[in-house]
């Protein structure tokens, strides 16, 4: 169902493109796009959807041709009197010409879906109609479709708040008639301990939280507009520290080896044991600072390449894996003290505090790219991929028609794709990240190549309670 949906979207932006080639002249893109989706609004909920965008395609264009005689009709331009358009009929109904033709044509299909076809253009025609009437001297580009704003719901990851409090975005979405209300939280809480009746959609940071949701709302729709691999936000000097320890390779993209640092982590070994250490000589332990496993996705995300590492570079699976290597990966995390319920907390520290508190940080690509973009990268920072490193799939999960209309736009418009990419999130046109990343001289894998697969999420769920328990 969700392929077919994105695929009638894609169809849909290519009649639009169309149009306004054809018709970018006499109108703005704004009006086009706001009377193509007018237009396609009136077929929700029809069950065959194959035509839907020839018929929007078809009617939009003869509109399009008839509204600016229609404007000027109804419109006296030397006077600013209304008048009655010329091709009104007495006996027509009051329906315009591309209405009776349309009438006309569809005689030689079933009953039922002609009702349903022409009672949808009969009222395009008259929204149509009053958006081209236009005051005298106005423009004839400078249109705009008056659409109504559909107001959508929903519970999302805190590293995606940037992206819907964008004025940019805003705007975008306004254009579809969408207002986008999100509270942040932990993907894992999302999945776990929100009340999500009041909300239109949820959208974790992950495909395992989001399976969660998906199983306990009966949903079977999902959309991953985009993603990010987890990186490690550091400080050059650190990176240069831990490259003479073996763990950092450096390079024009640094990677750090996650191997190794298991080792360092097992042996409790502190940043002042490192050998020619006069960059960072204090008495605790080496250990990168994550959010809490029991809320967040990112330590979820870190727990999972820590156990993949520890089972011998092999996904974990069965009982007697995950016993095994809890005591591993539990010091990662029972070894940090408090740590915060989404992303966000700790890389603003970082941001903030700089080197003394945490000297590494768990975070997403996209957090370190967005504050690139927006200039909070100080000179002495940098980002580094661990080694194996696992890509964070943003899932959205819709509970409606609202919020799966959001996942159809979030998805499938360019412009919410760039606008994706200018906060650093990697989405299907690659090159949209590229363009961004080379822009701000940000160094960035192009291919993040070294990638695992996450284990199941049964699996990962008590690997998850595990931790926990070591807590107390």
């Amino acid at each position: 169902m969700v392929v077919d949906t994105v695929r009638e979207e894609q169809a849909l932006r290519q009649v639009t493109e169309r149009l306004v080639e054809n018709f970018g002249g006499t109108y703005s893109a704004e009006y086009i796009e706001g009377a193509v989706a007018a237009a396609r609004r009136r077929f929700a909920g029809h069950p065959v959807r194959t035509f839907i965008p020839i018929l929007v395609e078809r009617y939009v264009r003869r509109q399009l041709a008839a509204t600016g005689e229609v404007a000027a009709a109804v419109v006296g331009p030397e006077t600013g009197r209304t008048r009655k358009p010329k091709h009104q009929a007495a006996g027509d109904g009051g329906l315009p010409e591309t209405i009776q033709e349309t009438w006309s044509a569809s005689r030689r299909f079933a009953p039922a879906a002609v009702a349903a076809v022409i009672a949808a253009l009969v009222v395009v025609t008259v929204v149509a109609l009053a958006l081209a009437v236009r005051q005298p001297g106005a423009a004839p580009n400078t249109a705009t479709p008056v659409a109504p704003i559909t107001v959508v719901r929903g519970v999302v990851g805190s590293e995606k708040m940037a992206f819907f409090q964008d004025v940019k975005v805003v705007d975008a979405l306004a254009r579809h008639g969408v207002k986008v209300e999100v509270e942040p939280a932990g993907s894992r809480q999302i999945a776990t301990s929100i009340d999500l009746e009041k909300y239109d959609f949820a959208f974790p940071s992950s495909e395992q939280a989001a399976e969660r949701i998906q199983r306990q709302r009966n949903v079977t729709a999902k959309y991953i507009p985009f993603s990010s691999p987890m990186v490690i936000a550091t400080f050059t000097p650190i990176a240069e520290l831990l490259a003479k320890a073996g763990v950092v390779h450096q390079g024009a993209v640094s990677t750090f080896d996650m191997g190794p640092y298991l080792r360092m982590v097992g042996n409790n070994t502190r940043w002042d044991q490192l050998d020619d250490n006069t960059t960072y000589p204090v008495r605790k332990n080496v250990l990168i600072s994550t959010t809490d496993p029991r809320s967040s996705n990112s330590a979820a995300m870190y727990l999972a390449i820590a156990g993949y590492v520890a089972n011998n570079n092999t996904i974990v699976q069965g009982s007697d894996a995950e016993q095994n290597i809890l005591p591993t990966v539990a010091r990662l995390f029972v070894g940090q003290g408090y740590t915060q319920s989404s992303s966000e907390g700790p890389f603003d520290a970082y941001l903030a505090t700089g080197i003394g508190p945490t000297p590494m940080v768990w975070i997403y690509e996209s957090q370190y790219v967005d504050a690139s973009v927006r200039g909070q990268i100080k000179p002495d920072m940098t980002m580094l991929y661990p080694s194996p490193t696992i890509l964070s799939r943003h899932t959205l999960v819709p509970f409606g028609e609202s919020g799966d209309r959001l996942g159809r736009l979030l998805s499938t418009d360019p412009g919410l794709q760039r606008l994706a990419a200018e906060h650093g999130f990697r989405t299907g046109a690659a090159d949209q990240f590229a363009e961004v990343t080379a822009a701000h001289s940000i160094p960035v894998a192009k291919d993040v190549l070294d990638v695992i697969t996450t284990p199941t999420y049964d699996t990962l769920e008590r690997l998850l309670d595990g931790v926990t328990k070591s807590y107390n």
